[in-house]
């Protein structure tokens, strides 16, 4: 793909927290990059962490308006830096999984006619039945995802259609529940949008279609056949065909920038807006994951993805259409015991020395001697279990913390291989996130997964793949 000398490529994130933004040239270099913290930026909105925890601790949202204002105070910043729109050929983005905006009706006429000399959250203030979106951290339709999964025939059935068990952050439990609990602001939702989409909605100037990836993980679509599962959406709430509008591939130029973008800021007009994903798959692509790659995240928690051709769904994990590759998909796993877990057993076993844990891991032999350490100190989510066991190979109790990090490992190779991956020529590990600076620990990962591990620096890695994604857009 031959791209001009001057051109530039737009990728941005609205994650939990900030609003993110890189540019990129034409030979993937970083030529720009800025945010706005949601809770210092913009404080009227009295966030925390960027969200709204509500009193029973079950319900948490976002202020739509907030990730409006924000949008503006961002390309104001740009602007203010001396950013040239008029370089921009095209653009795509991210948004934080499966929260949910509620466009209100006569909103799309509103994005038909914005005025250039007016910021957007001024234009934007009438324009949603909802006022505080549903994001990821709620966890308050537990019904709803029960309902759902005796409906359809069970949680593996929901899994094996729509990639994932029910879960109760999943947007389309939270319709369901907004439907059943506040049907006034339902009726009065002209379409729904996922994070994702109703950003690229406000570059288009008209409600953008949901991406196949994002649309992944809503419980709603068929990840087999990438079209709305019928029987998800009756069991959900009615005329959903309508609100959500079709599905498209996440590589799909969505057309021209809106001209309130060019008059305002100077974009050029012939900048082309494509489909904006959910942010774990604008790390895939970020990342620059390929087939039988899988990367390795680990932090607080650990997390687990990869590129697979032949998902098996599991009632562990997620399967979501690939953000690159529209014929394949993308796993995806959260282990909650990840680096806490690691500093526990180093406190104990080396005196909180890493040096000195590290220097034990490196004398381990591959296998430990036979032993092995499951170590959930709290309630794990993969697989939904708590406690601590070392044992060996007659399931003895055994002392010794050198096996939590191959015990660790262990379990996230077992599990990716239930979901469908499967080590071929070429393999790589991508290692990234604190415990990757180890390289004891990164011996052991390349020992479990028998192939090489490749540390990654790669900050704002959603961000950063969808400017690359951006380059990439196919018309």
């Amino acid at each position: 793909m031959a791209v001009a000398s001057d051109s530039l490529y737009l990728g941005i994130d609205f994650s939990t927290q900030q609003l993110k933004v890189v540019a990129i040239d034409g030979n993937l270099n970083v030529v720009h990059q800025n945010n706005v913290q949601f809770d210092s930026e913009l404080p009227e909105f009295r966030t925390q962490g960027g969200v709204h925890i509500h009193n029973d601790k079950l319900v948490v949202t976002s202020p739509v308006l907030m990730w409006v204002k924000a949008l503006d105070l961002l390309l104001d910043k740009m602007k203010r830096a001396g950013f040239d729109f008029s370089r921009l050929r095209s653009l795509s983005g991210s948004g934080q999984q499966h929260g949910s905006v509620y466009w209100k009706k006569g909103a799309n006429q509103v994005l038909h006619q914005l005025d250039p000399d007016e910021s957007l959250h001024q234009q934007l203030q009438g324009s949603f039945a909802v006022a505080e979106s549903p994001v990821w951290m709620d966890s308050s339709t537990g019904p709803q995802c029960q309902y759902l999964q005796s409906t359809v025939g069970g949680a593996q059935m929901v899994a094996d259609i729509t990639g994932s068990r029910a879960y109760e952050r999943f947007t389309g439990n939270q319709i369901a529940k907004l439907y059943q609990t506040k049907p006034d602001q339902y009726h009065n939702t002209e379409r729904i949008s996922l994070v994702s989409s109703f950003a690229a909605s406000l570059f288009l100037g008209d409600y953008a279609a949901i991406d196949y990836s994002d649309g992944s993980g809503m419980n709603l679509l068929d990840i087999n056949t990438r079209s709305w599962s019928e029987v998800c959406l009756q069991a959900s709430a009615p005329n959903l065909l309508e609100l959500l509008g079709t599905p498209q591939p996440s590589t799909d130029q969505l057309g021209l920038v809106s001209s309130y973008f060019v008059c305002r800021y100077g974009f050029s007009p012939d900048c082309r807006v494509v489909a904006f994903t959910g942010d774990n798959p604008g790390s895939l692509a970020g990342m620059r994951l390929q087939e039988g790659d899988i990367a390795v995240s680990l932090g607080t928690s650990d997390t687990v993805f990869s590129w697979i051709k032949e998902p098996r769904p599991t009632l562990e994990g997620h399967i979501f259409c690939n953000p690159i590759h529209c014929a394949s998909y993308m796993a995806l796993i959260c282990f909650k015991n990840g680096s806490l877990t690691r500093e526990r057993i180093r406190n104990e076993c080396a005196g909180g020395s890493w040096e000195i844990f590290s220097s034990a891991l490196k004398d381990t032999p591959l296998g430990n001697h036979g032993n092995i350490g499951i170590y959930f100190d709290a309630m794990e989510i993969t697989p939904p279990a708590e406690g601590v066991h070392r044992l060996d190979q007659q399931s003895n109790p055994v002392s010794g913390g050198e096996s939590v990090v191959e015990g660790q490992f262990l379990a996230k190779r077992l599990y990716a291989e239930k979901l469908g991956y499967k080590i071929v020529a070429g393999t790589r590990v991508l290692a990234t996130g604190g415990a990757s600076n180890n390289k004891e620990i990164l011996q052991v990962l390349s020992d479990v997964f028998d192939a090489p591990v490749y540390t990654l620096d790669v900050a704002n890695s959603s961000c950063l793949g969808g400017a690359y994604r951006a380059l990439h857009g196919k018309n």
